[in-house]
């Protein structure tokens, strides 16, 4: 059996394909390298480079492959972008997304993971946030995702396939074993952003919105480390091989952080003070998003191992400060 990683060369997703091949699995990735990156795809495991949105691709790649579950990531994921681009974000989210469970259909897959995002629920009217609260999604790219899960559990029911949804909250952290992490230098994950600050690789960071109705006035989020997280992949294969039902989870902690309490973390592990710049609010930020976990943590064999906000940063911070060594490494031997 062959796994397909759409999106595997991307920071999740890259996470996902270490996951899979520390439990044994045959993987095989399928990525444009608009925004992944080739080397984060780990020796043994092939890349192939195209886009998910090109369903004749898809469907040579399951056949000629023997492709048994695919797990799909590939998407646009930046919120303010997405306000400024909706149609791309459709394009990218939703009408590729169709093709790739079109071939699945086509082609007898039976098994589908869905990437998809707290966004879905919008500004919600609770501070714990369950899978079955109302979905109101107050921008393009959660609307995006919704579209999508929408259409898969529909394709589910018209055609049999066998699926799990993962709404994810905010993903942050690196591989412990520094294999792979956030790579894009324009992330707007706030991790990142600041683990760059503390790096020297940004002047500082900028909080948007201090006026919102939280203890602080800025955003609060739920971080979940991206290994926890692709192991939460790993363990929803492993429940719909065994026949588990068709399910969608929220993967997070159950806790959450607001920005400026971030900022302070990040500032504090990485013993830099650098600078914060106050700003007024983004749109399409809600101001607090918190998943409740009984249902990930009741349905799925997973347990999170580094469920700590200090282990995050410092695994990113970890990453980051690797990064720039290779940047200086390649600028020594170009000159």
């Amino acid at each position: 059996m062959t796994v397909l990683v759409t999106g595997g060369a991307g920071y999740i997703g890259s996470h996902t394909v270490l996951a899979l091949v520390d439990a044994g699995e045959k993987v095989l990735v399928l990525d444009d390298l608009s925004t992944g990156h080739r080397r984060l795809v780990p020796d043994g495991v092939g890349l192939i480079v195209g886009d998910v949105g090109d369903g004749a691709l898809v469907r040579r790649i399951v056949e000629q492959y023997g492709v048994s579950e695919i797990i799909h990531f590939a998407a646009r994921i930046v919120v303010p972008e997405s306000i400024l681009d909706p149609l791309g974000y459709y394009l990218g989210n939703t009408v590729k997304t169709r093709a790739v469970f079109e071939a699945a259909v086509s082609c007898g897959v039976r098994r589908v993971i869905f990437s998809s995002t707290a966004a879905v629920y919008g500004e919600p009217r609770v501070a714990i946030i369950g899978e079955d609260e109302p979905k109101a999604p107050i921008n393009p790219y959660g609307r995006s995702k919704l579209m999508s899960e929408w259409m898969l559990a529909d394709a589910a029911c018209a055609h049999g396939l066998s699926y799990t949804s993962l709404r994810y909250f905010n993903v942050a952290g690196a591989d412990p074993a520094g294999r792979s992490g956030q790579s894009s230098k324009n992330a707007t994950h706030l991790i990142k952003v600041a683990s760059q600050a503390a790096s020297g690789e940004r002047r500082g960071v900028e909080i948007f919105g201090t006026d919102y109705p939280t203890p602080d006035g800025t955003c609060i989020r739920d971080y979940i480390h991206v290994s926890d997280l692709a192991a939460a992949h790993v363990a929803a294969l492993v429940r719909l091989r065994a026949g588990g039902p068709n399910m969608t989870l929220n993967c997070g902690y159950g806790r959450g952080y607001s920005v400026k309490e971030v900022v302070d973390v990040v500032k504090r592990v990485s013993g830099v003070d650098f600078p914060v710049t106050l700003s007024p609010r983004r749109p399409g930020d809600p101001p607090c998003l918190i998943a409740s976990v009984e249902r990930i943590r009741s349905e799925l064999d997973w347990t999170p191992k580094l469920d700590d906000l200090d282990a995050i940063v410092r695994h990113a911070l970890d990453w980051e400060r690797r990064l720039a060594r290779k940047e200086l490494a390649g600028h020594a031997s170009a000159s």
